[in-house]
Order: C-alpha cells, then structure tokens, then sequence
C-alpha cells in the first residue's frame, strides 16, 4: 500500500526534524530516567511512577514513529517555483468575510501542519481549497463543513522568506 504523500512546507519540515531530534535525545533520556528512578522504588507491579513512565515512553516512541513516516512521505513546496501573486501552500492570505465585515489572516498549509490555534489551515479545508489558484481582489464562494455559503474577497497575498 502506497503512503499518502504529506505536503510540507520547509518550515513545517524543519520544526518535524527539531522535534524528531528533541524526542530521540533528550527526551528519550529522560524517559530513561524517569524509568529507572521508578525500578529503583522496588515493587513494579504496584508502581504507578513506572507505569506512568512505561506509558509516555510508548506515547514517545509512536510519536518518533509517525514523525519519521511523515519525513519519508513528505513533499516540500518548492517556494523558487511559486507565483506569489495567487495563493498556493506557503502562502498567507489576508482576506475579508464578507457577510460579517470582518478581516481574517490564515496561512495555507499542508494537512500535517494545520493548526487553526497558530493561523494555520489545510489545503485540504474548504476556505483552504477555495483560495488555492486565487489573486488579491478575487471574490470567493466557500461552501462550508455545515453546507452555509461564505463569501471572501482577498486583500493581501504574502509568503515568509523561506
């Protein structure tokens, strides 16, 4: 079965490897520790330290697990190649609900990084898949998760210096 490949951008590439990098050292050696303080408590069958240590160490190792599927499958945009005149993945968009007379700012992402909390949505979502191709001063209908009809008009196209 062939794996989904994992849109990234190079800064979501990058925070994956500081993370995969933090988990493996550090934070496999603390878990190490925290383990061992727990043998040296005695009776492991009634440890809850130990348990608790043994489960965050398997939290841990799934987490290094999935980080390094989501390396191998990950395709980087290449920002050498892209218009910054029409909104792609990278991009940050800055643009107006109409019906609410409100400006909101969201940056364009893969899946993987997708983080509404940090400004973030997926090419995936309907507002992302809606503004992908589109140019500053495009009007745009979105049909919601809720089946409501959202119109935006795009103010402002920018992309971060790679």
């Amino acid at each position: 079965m062939e794996e989904k490949k994992r849109i990234l951008t190079a800064g979501g590439l990058r925070a994956l490897e500081d993370e995969l990098q933090e988990l493996k050292g550090p934070g496999r050696k603390l878990i190490a520790q925290k383990i061992k303080e727990a043998r040296e408590q005695g009776d492991l069958s009634e440890n809850a330290e130990y348990d608790a240590a043994k489960e965050e160490q398997r939290a841990m190792e799934a987490r290094i697990e999935e980080i390094e599927e989501i390396i191998k499958n990950a395709e980087i945009i290449d920002e050498s190649v892209i218009d910054r005149d029409i909104v792609s993945i990278g991009s940050t968009v800055r643009f107006l609900d109409v019906m609410l007379n409100e400006e909101e700012v969201f940056k364009i992402v893969g899946s993987t990084e997708a983080n509404l909390l940090e400004g973030k949505i997926s090419n995936e979502s309907p507002v992302g898949k809606a503004l992908l191709g589109h140019k500053k001063d495009d009007r745009i209908m979105v049909e919601t998760l809720d089946g409501t009809t959202e119109e935006y008009v795009i103010l402002e196209i920018t992309r971060e210096e790679e």
